[in-house]
């Protein structure tokens, strides 16, 4: 088996302007995304690897959040689509995203409705 190497976001909040239909349009609704990066790995990090060598965490956090912008996306699909398109174009050694996001506005009971992309580097 080959050696994998992911960068993780979990469980972050983040209102987006997203929906299709009146109640959703117009103001932002809170989304819970997670994110995990498959990077390149190096064969070896030893306690001197510089930070260079792998990713900045705080990426996966700007890509469901600033890197969206004031944009509206009619589906949560196309917000999946711009994060996991951020992150190949800020980094060449991305080889593959998954992108889950939560619509936190149409849970009554906790249930989690959403959807989860996967996307290989193009």
């Amino acid at each position: 088996m080959a050696d994998s190497l992911y960068l993780e976001l979990t469980d972050f909040e983040h209102d987006v302007h997203t929906g299709i239909y009146s109640e959703e349009t117009g103001k932002p609704q809170p989304l819970r995304f997670t994110v995990r990066a498959k990077l390149k790995e190096k064969r070896f990090y030893d306690p001197e690897t510089p930070l260079e060598e792998s990713k900045n965490y705080m990426d996966l956090k700007f890509a469901c959040s600033e890197a969206l912008g004031d944009r509206h996306y009619k589906l949560i699909e196309a917000v999946a689509d711009h994060v996991c398109e951020t992150l190949f174009l800020q980094d060449t050694r991305v080889e593959q995203v998954q992108v889950k996001i939560v619509k936190l506005a149409l849970s009554e009971r906790n249930e989690q409705i959403g959807i989860t992309l996967t996307r290989e580097r193009p």
